[in-house]
């Protein structure tokens, strides 16, 4: 059995805990590795040395910090057929999605790159006679970074990338259920030049996650995952003064208008609800055709599509629609929901309850379903089922079609498919959602904006990457300077005000 390990001070380091998880292969079923689950005192021992490591890493030239993520892209670029193979091995993404995955992410570290330019402070000369003022983003220290399994590069990167460059050291708690390409990654900044202790990989459990909140020296925590734990993460943190973000679940909604090409809007239905096996935040879930003849005509076109998905593991080739999920836990939770809709009148258009792939029996695989005729009230609508799992929500004018969206408590991401400019403008003002597609049924921002769920979707005022992430990661100091010439005036008793 393959036994994992943390990464400490520029090297694996074995766990002391005792504790380890099961790391499986999602395809079939088989215990492939285990982890270890750190104590709070292999967490806290950490923090300690990355702090004592942050001192000069934070003291180096912001260009010199860049140079790391310039070597970073390069090496990552080098090895991303071998990060890819292991992802998909851990999490069970399909081959070209878990390169989608790096990608993603490695765009972030390119945006880093131009770290130097997004540390510049402000400055005002002549503020006041002989004065003049300035400002300075500095680094907050140690901070931390909790983050997903349904991601295991992409949000690793988006949260390290900024965190490193802005001068700082990062904990890095990945998700037990797939941790080796945060392993991996971590050897990766080691060989680009990144000084040893300041990134340090923990893995663990709530163990692990509560010791992070509880460490005065951790200043700042992000956190992606269920809303449940954001909510506790981000409520805990701040209670302890911590500088917090974090992102939770979502129920992505997509508005096909009448006008809408029919043909492109079921081909987006099906990339975006089923691709990585609907385990992604983004993902659209819900499809609100307005009026039903939009209805009848995208359902037409969605049936033949949907059950003609090529569903298997990631070594059956690149022609594979989606693979497995992650665990056999999820598995049950998907086909629970998928049984509460139909309990609860939800018409089950394509039914995958008993799909079954020869050789992989045992493995995590979910057939692709499709429900139609259901209602706000139902299971499978409020709750993100985080599945191959779409449903059609049939509605009589825009604006029920958009006050769907909007009643939601989830706000993370949206869509709307039309050829009409007004009804496109109009929705990307009103809606409250956080990331919009107009005719785009994924609108995750380039690295260089930023991303960031409105409501249940996300706690705290700054999002991830683009130039809010180097505004979470560091804070302002402003000096103000006065360099007295001519004759000294003795001291003055009042505040001068300005002449």
């Amino acid at each position: 059995m393959r036994e994992l390990s943390h990464w400490i001070d520029g090297q694996h380091v074995a766990g002391t805990s005792g504790r380890f998880a099961d790391v499986f292969n999602p395809a079939t079923g088989e215990v492939q590795a285990r982890v270890p689950l750190a104590s709070k005192e292999e967490l806290d021992d950490a923090v300690a040395r990355a702090a004592a490591a942050q001192v000069k890493w934070g003291a180096t030239n912001p260009q010199r910090r860049a140079r790391v993520m310039m070597a970073a892209v390069q090496l990552i670029n080098r090895d991303m057929d071998k990060l890819a193979e292991k992802l998909s091995s851990e999490h069970g993404k399909t081959f070209p999605d878990a390169k989608g995955d790096i990608q993603r992410g490695l765009e972030v570290i390119e945006y880093c790159i131009g770290a130097p330019q997004l540390l510049k402070g402000e400055f005002t000369d002549s503020a006041g006679p002989g004065i003049d003022m300035y400002s300075m983003r500095q680094p907050l220290g140690v901070v931390a970074g909790i983050t997903p399994f349904n991601f295991p590069a992409m949000i690793p990167l988006w949260k390290m990338g900024p965190a490193l460059a802005s001068g700082n050291a990062m904990i890095l708690k990945p998700s037990e259920r797939d941790p080796s390409v945060p392993l991996m990654l971590a050897e990766i900044f080691k060989e680009a030049g990144l000084p040893d202790g300041v990134l340090q990989v923990v893995n663990g459990d709530k163990e692990s996650v509560d010791a992070i909140l509880d460490n005065e020296v951790v200043q700042a925590v992000g956190f992606v995952g269920s809303t449940p734990i954001a909510h506790y993460i981000y409520s805990r943190g701040c209670a302890a003064g911590k500088r917090v973000q974090c992102f939770g679940g979502a129920k992505n909604h997509m508005i096909i208008m009448p006008d809408a090409d029919m043909d492109l809007a079921a081909d987006a239905l099906v990339g975006a609800g089923y691709g990585a096996a609907g385990e992604r935040c983004m993902a659209i879930s819900v499809a609100v055709p307005v009026g039903e003849g939009t209805a009848d005509a995208l359902r037409e076109r969605l049936i033949p599509k949907i059950e003609a998905l090529k569903v298997g593991p990631w070594t059956a080739g690149d022609d594979v629609d989606y693979g497995p999920v992650v665990t056999a836990a999820a598995k049950e939770n998907i086909l629970r929901l998928v049984e509460t809709g139909v309990e609860q009148g939800a018409e089950l258009v394509v039914d995958g309850r008993g799909f079954s792939l020869q050789g992989y029996e045992n493995g995590f695989f979910v057939g692709p379903h499709l429900f139609d005729h259901v209602t706000p009230d139902m299971d499978i609508y409020r709750k993100e089922i985080f599945g191959p799992v779409l449903s059609m929500v049939r509605a009589a004018s825009y604006e029920e079609a958009i006050g769907l969206a909007m009643d939601h408590e989830y706000g993370n991401g949206t869509a709307i498919f039309t050829r009409d400019g007004d009804a496109a403008r109009d929705f990307a003002h009103r809606i409250n959602i956080g990331m919009v597609g107009i005719n785009v049924p994924i609108p995750v921002p380039l690295a260089y904006h930023t991303f960031g769920g409105w409501k249940k979707s996300g706690f705290g005022d700054l999002n991830q990457h683009g130039p809010d992430a180097f505004k979470f990661y560091t804070r302002t100091k402003t000096v103000t300077s006065r360099w007295p010439s001519g004759i000294k005036e003795g001291a003055a008793f009042n505040f001068k005000a300005m002449d």
